[in-house]
C-alpha cells in the first residue's frame, strides 16, 4: 500500500478567503453568513416558524427561507443587518487595522 503525505495548512478563519475567493468578497460573504447565524438562532430561540418569523420581521417566508438555508449570496448585508434590528439584535463590525 503506497503512503500519501497528506499536508495540513492553518486556515485564515475566512472559509471564502481560504477556498479562494477575492478578500474584499470573502469579507463580505463571512459577514452574512454570520449575520444570518444570529438571525437563525433568534428563530431557534424564539421558537418561531418561518412563516412566524417572516410576520415578525415584516418581509416574505422565501426570504427567511434564504436565511434558514444559508442563501446569503442572494441578500444584501443592509438588509440582513435591518432584519437584526426588527429583531432586537445588535449589529457589531469590528475593524483590525
Amino acid at each position: 500500500m503506497k503512503h500519501t503525505r497528506t499536508r495540513i495548512v492553518r486556515g485564515s478563519r475566512n472559509v471564502f478567503l481560504d477556498l479562494g475567493f477575492p478578500p474584499h468578497e470573502a469579507a463580505v460573504m463571512l459577514l452574512r453568513c454570520e449575520i444570518a447565524e444570529a438571525l437563525r438562532k433568534w428563530i431557534d430561540r424564539e421558537g418561531l416558524t418561518q412563516a412566524q418569523a417572516a410576520k415578525r420581521l415584516g418581509v416574505v417566508q422565501p426570504r427567511i427561507s434564504e436565511i434558514t438555508c444559508n442563501k446569503v449570496d442572494k441578500l444584501s448585508l443592509d438588509y440582513l443587518v435591518s432584519l437584526c434590528a426588527k429583531a432586537g439584535l445588535s449589529v457589531t463590525v469590528k475593524s483590525a487595522a
